[in-house]
């Protein structure tokens, strides 16, 4: 492989990590702030008998912070695979 076919290979591989990883700030800049921001307007809607935000506050957004976390670590590995960048022996 060239050197200039290793540059591509290393953008196209940061190009995606780094689109992965602002996706996943976005949904966790929603769910931390948009949701506590219209916490009052949610609590109208009900989910499992709570208030919808209410129920955020208290344990939805860490359900989808675990999401985010072990989605990042699944997508993250295999992406190093793809790029042969893994630390894996």
């Amino acid at each position: 492989m060239s050197t200039s076919e290793q540059v591509t290979q290393r953008r196209q591989y940061w190009r995606r990590a780094i689109r992965t990883t602002m996706v996943l700030l976005a949904i966790w800049f929603v769910v931390t702030y948009v949701v506590a921001w219209f916490a009052v307007p949610l609590n109208e809607i009900t989910f499992l008998g709570f208030p919808l935000g209410f129920y955020m506050g208290a344990q939805g957004s860490l359900i989808v912070y675990v999401g985010v976390i072990v989605y990042y670590a699944w997508y993250m590995n295999r992406l190093d695979r793809e790029y042969n960048v893994s630390e894996e022996g």
